[in-house]
């Protein structure tokens, strides 16, 4: 199927690896030029001089940006225009025990997993609604419909990505923009490979053992295994483009069934 993309602009938060990496690439794939964006300037190069060699032919190109910092959330936008498709992917978590969480963490997890993707499509929505065709995409993720006990910051901030998703939606009544939320279940990103990791250190156990541990807790996972970055980008990538016209202000699941009971 053409994705009908070629020549589009897209914007992706936090692509500098991971996910939102993933979702960089799927894009270049489909004839998109790609702006990167991640906090450390150095990988942020990396990671373009990466995805320019893996999909030649597209304009690549990296604006670094911390979503915690004001000034850098302020610069970024100064320097964005003519933005086709903007995915708001940046985003932190964490394991947690509520009683733990600082308000400072709230404030944190509100600011970069919220209020990143409200800036951004506060800047870059106009222009799409007067060029007459435009894509948000909010990387949301299961964990905003079914939070977690022990990530109830981070799932709370998720759920409020799908609220601001469906109410900017409801704007781009009547024309060529949608606004949509994709779900992601259990994904295996660099950041959760990190974790990982870590945690079989810990236990000095191998990586795949642990690998295998934790999602075997997860009983309402129909995949039986992480979700890999690229499944997650494929579905963003479809979202994003023409042939999606007809969906909008929805939340797409891309969970694994994850959300589903499993008895």
């Amino acid at each position: 199927m053409d994705l009908q993309l070629s020549g589009k602009t897209a914007f992706v938060s936090g692509s500098s690896r991971g996910i939102g990496y993933a979702i960089a690439k799927a894009l270049a794939g489909e004839g998109v030029d790609v702006v990167l964006n991640g906090r450390d300037p150095v990988k942020l190069a990396q990671a373009v001089d990466a995805l320019r060699r893996a999909v030649p032919g597209v304009a690549v190109s990296g604006l670094p940006a911390d979503f915690a910092v004001a000034g850098d959330v302020d610069r970024l936008c100064a320097q964005m225009r003519g933005v086709d498709i903007l995915v708001n992917n940046v985003g932190l978590f964490e394991l947690k025990p509520f009683e733990l969480i600082s308000d400072d963490d709230w404030r944190l997890y509100h600011e970069v997993n919220v209020l990143s993707g409200v800036r951004l499509a506060r800047r870059l929505m106009p222009g799409m609604l007067d060029r007459g065709w435009g894509r948000i995409v909010f990387v949301s993720s299961e964990s905003g419909v079914n939070v977690p006990a022990d990530m109830i910051h981070y799932g709370t901030s998720k759920t409020a990505m799908l609220a601001v998703g469906n109410g900017l939606a409801k704007l781009t009544k009547g024309t060529a923009v949608t606004v949509n939320s994709v779900l992601g279940g259990p994904t295996y990103s660099d950041g959760v490979a990190d974790t990982v990791r870590s945690l079989a250190e810990a236990r000095s156990i191998p990586e795949e053992q642990m690998k295998a541990a934790i999602i075997g807790t997860n009983r309402t996972t129909l995949l039986e295994r992480f979700i890999e970055p690229d499944e997650i980008a494929n579905a963003v990538t479809f979202v994003a483009s023409p042939v999606a016209s007809a969906i909008n202000g929805s939340a797409v699941r891309v969970d694994g069934g994850v959300l589903t009971t499993v008895m």
